[in-house]
């Protein structure tokens, strides 16, 4: 197996024009590979942390209204010295607005002080409410009018994205989903590149499932001189995934951009395809909402 994207080999000192960008096919999405997810990070927390990213020279944020902490975000995007136009910033809209998402957007924009969203997405599709196709429709309206780059969904199934497709016309820029060496999806990955569709990992690292203590993928990292969840996150890379990664440690802030300096080979990534367990850490898109 070979590596379906090139990726710099580089020292994350110049993070900010180390990372590439991944493009849908959708004209004008252009994401920063590399991203930095706030969730279950305390409004209170948010800054410093974000702030902190932002030092390092990630470049793509990504908040929800679920996450309550749009409010320090906004608070950062305010104050940093990075040009507004250079940060990437997403944000969500939640279940119980599938049918009032103009409100939940401007709701959102004002709690993060800007103009202009670079990516919307649906943060689940929440099948029994059997909205999501509503609010799709609404967020295209809201890309027309402007406000908003591009925009896309999370945790969308084939069946899902299909249906989105029959009575749209249109696919999302970007499908964000759960997807680690533990769960790899492999039916809706090619679906994503079959359709133009960006692959967005959250839970990376599968932690909750014991990812990072696995033997096999220890053996890569001491190979490398690298920790397991650099492995992890370089192997999402490699497929041409954007990956999230979370922390509010600095050391691991920095730690989780430190990507650019090693290469998984082909062995590296038999053996992480080999770890796939189709284990969820997260709720099922079929049955939660």
């Amino acid at each position: 197996m070979s590596p379906d994207h090139e990726v710099p080999t580089r020292s994350p000192l110049s993070l900010a024009s180390t990372v590439p960008l991944r493009h849908a096919s959708a004209p004008g999405l252009a994401v920063p590979v590399l991203g930095f997810g706030v969730w279950e990070v305390p409004d209170e927390v948010v800054d410093s942390a974000f702030a902190q990213a932002l030092e390092i020279g990630y470049r793509h944020i990504d908040t929800a209204r679920l996450y309550r902490n749009e409010p320090g975000v906004g608070r950062v995007l305010a104050s940093t010295t990075v040009p507004r136009d250079d940060i990437f910033v997403t944000t969500k809209v939640w279940n119980d607005d599938h049918d009032n998402v103009p409100a939940a957007f401007d709701a959102s924009m004002a709690r993060l002080g800007i103009d202009v969203l670079d990516l919307y997405l649906i943060h689940w599709p929440a099948p029994a409410q059997d909205e999501y196709v509503r609010a799709w429709t609404a967020l295209l309206e809201l890309q027309q009018s402007g406000r908003v780059r591009s925009v896309g969904v999370c945790n969308f199934q084939v069946a899902h994205l299909e249906r989105l497709r029959a009575e749209t016309g249109v696919l999302p820029s970007v499908n964000q989903v759960e997807l680690s060496p533990y769960l790899q999806q492999e039916e809706l990955r090619a679906f994503h590149a079959e359709n133009g569709i960006v692959t967005e990992a959250w839970s990376p690292l599968a932690a909750r499932a014991g990812l990072l203590e696995d033997p096999d993928l220890a053996a890569v990292a001491a190979k490398h001189g690298v920790s397991p969840a650099q492995v992890a996150l370089r192997w999402q890379l490699q497929l041409g995934h954007v990956v999230l990664t979370r922390s509010v440690q600095p050391r691991r802030i920095e730690a989780n951009a430190d990507l650019f300096g090693f290469e998984l080979d082909e062995e590296d990534l038999t053996t992480i395809t080999s770890l796939d367990r189709g284990l969820r850490t997260g709720p099922d898109p079929d049955a939660f909402g």
